[in-house]
C-alpha cells in the first residue's frame, strides 16, 4: 500500500499506520531503528520537527521508501506543504 504525503499530518499518519501494521509499538521500534521512543512519537505527531536523518531510519527500518516525482497539479488542500 502507498501513502500520499502532502502535509505534515499525513507523514505522521502514515509512519503511524505502517508501524501498526507491522504490530510494534513505539518502544520496539525504537530498538529496531536505534532511536529513542520520544523519536519515534516525534515523527508520528510533529515530523516537521524531526531531522531527514531520523525519518530516513524510521522508512529503513518500516521498509518504506521515498520517492520524488513532479507534483501533479491539484487544487490546493488545506495544509498542503
Amino acid at each position: 500500500m502507498g501513502y500520499l504525503v502532502l502535509t505534515p499530518r499525513h507523514l505522521a499518519d502514515a509512519l503511524k499506520s505502517r508501524r501498526k501494521e507491522k504490530r510494534l509499538t513505539q518502544k520496539e521500534t525504537a530498538l529496531l531503528v536505534g532511536l529513542l521512543p520520544k523519536t519515534i512519537s516525534g515523527l508520528e505527531h510533529s515530523p516537521e520537527k524531526s531531522s531527514v536523518e531520523s525519518l530516513l531510519k524510521l522508512l529503513a527500518a518500516m521498509e518504506l521508501e521515498m520517492v520524488l516525482r513532479p507534483k501533479i497539479k491539484r487544487t490546493g488542500l488545506p495544509g498542503e506543504w
